[in-house]
Parts: structure tokens; sequence; C-alpha cells
């Protein structure tokens, strides 16, 4: 996405010292020659961004902009897809407050900001977005050049998650078999519910009553919709849970523990 980019992004993220005039003829047509350097970017706070179907976050970009001749003004908006011309996914999609703070005395170095809301029902149209989304950034020096990076740091967006346990019989006699079941689904952004997450390992995990510390007892395979189901030796009184670690595109879920009293 070259200069024609620019023109979007003016209109989507500008973050300037005063208000930045609206993107014309004259800017489409400029060349990407500038000298401005980028780093400290910064999505999120640096925590992946985890989507229920239905989930309402606002989302914030931070990085820091550097030109020997000043920077003027500079953007940043996230990106999806093999390159920015065949991006299946832009955001923010509509034009949000962004500031940008002189880091010193001849604005050569500025550090800006921008948040904006992010609607999975509304953002995210299919299942395919989930996973390394980039940071497109750019900027306009004081002597009018313009300089924009596609990629200037990366963030993931991932699916939320969800596990389930229940342990019996309950009570159990002490040497005997406990069997735990449970179910694995994430959120399905196309259909807007949850469904079951196959072939996925979760850890099978044990608190001793008293204590505050879980101990993982073996993995379990995710088997068809999501179901789990393992089995194990019922020593002593406790909670019984699965842990799942997340994927790329799949943010972490814990069961709460469900307790097993053994005589």
């Amino acid at each position: 996405m070259r200069m024609r980019a620019v023109v979007v992004l003016l209109s989507l993220a500008a973050c300037s010292f005063a208000s930045v005039a609206p993107a014309t003829a004259r800017t489409a047509d400029r060349a990407a020659s500038g000298t401005t350097t980028f780093s400290n970017v910064v999505v999120n706070g640096g925590k992946d961004v985890v989507l229920g179907p239905t989930t309402r976050k606002t989302v914030t970009i931070s990085w820091t902009a550097a030109d020997p001749d000043g920077v003027a003004a500079s953007w940043a908006y996230l990106w999806h897809g093999p390159n920015t011309d065949d991006a299946d996914g832009i955001l923010p999609l509509y034009p949000p407050a962004g500031t940008c703070a002189a880091a010193s005395a001849d604005r050569t170095t500025v550090t800006c900001e921008v948040s904006f809301g992010v609607d999975a029902a509304r953002d995210f149209g299919h299942n395919g977005l989930a996973g390394t989304w980039k940071v497109l950034a750019a900027a306009q020096d004081t002597g009018d050049d313009w300089t924009e990076t596609d990629v200037a740091g990366t963030a993931r967006f991932q699916r939320l998650a969800k596990v389930t346990v229940n342990a019996s019989p309950e009570p159990v006699k002490k040497g005997r078999t406990v069997t735990v079941t449970g179910r694995l689904t994430r959120a399905n952004w196309e259909s807007g519910g949850y469904t079951g997450y196959q072939g996925q390992s979760a850890r099978l995990q044990f608190r001793k009553k008293g204590s505050s510390t879980y101990t993982t007892l073996k993995t379990v395979t995710s088997g068809s919709g999501g179901a789990l189901r393992t089995t194990t030796e019922a020593k002593a009184d406790g909670y019984f849970r699965f842990l799942f670690t997340g994927t790329a595109t799949t943010g972490p879920a814990t069961a709460a523990g469900d307790f097993v009293d053994v005589r």
C-alpha cells in the first residue's frame, strides 16, 4: 500500500502536534521518500488481543518516530494479509483520536499513541483473521517528505477459548479410578458462538486440598467437538482441572477446579 495508503492513513489515524489537514491529490502523488525511522512499536501494551464472538475492546498502538529534519506528523494502523495491497483486515476502521508528543526540543524524536475500539462482531468477519497482524507506521517530516514502513511491528489477535472439567465419581474410595471429562471450545467469529477445538493438548492438573499449587498429571488431546477424557488414580482430596496453554490463533483457557472427596 503505497502513497494511496497514506491518504487512507491520514483519515484513519493522524497523530501530530497540531491538527493534520485532510490529504489531497497532491499528497497522493508524493513518493514515500523521507528518512523517518520507527521504534518501540507496542500494541495493546505488548499483550495478545483475545476476542470472544462479541467482545469489544480498546486497543492502543504506541511508537517512537525519529527524523533528523524533525517530525511534523506520524500515524499508524494494523493490517492483516499477505501484503498491504491485498490486506483482508485493517484496524482501525474509523478515525480515532491520536497524539504525538515531542521527546526532543527540535522534534527530531516524538512519541506517539493512538487508541481505537475493536468490535469482534463488526471487525472480524472470518476466523482466518486470527493470528499475527502487522503495524504500518508512517510520518511526514518538517521538509514535507514522507516515510512509510509496512511492518514496523506486529501484534496478535486470538480467538477466546473456554475449557470445562468434571471429575467423577464423587466421593471415591482411595486407590480407585477417577474419570475426568471436559470440553475445549473457542470463539467462532463467523457463527457468533463457540465451536469445539479438536486435536489440541490440554494438561490435566491436580491441587491437593489445603494447597495452592496445581501439579500436572498428564496431557490429554481433545477429540471430536473438543471433548476431553482421561482417568487417574484417586489419592487424596483435591481439585482437578484442565489447562489449555493456547496456540498462535487461540488464547489460553483454564477450567475452574472440580473437587473430589477421597475416602
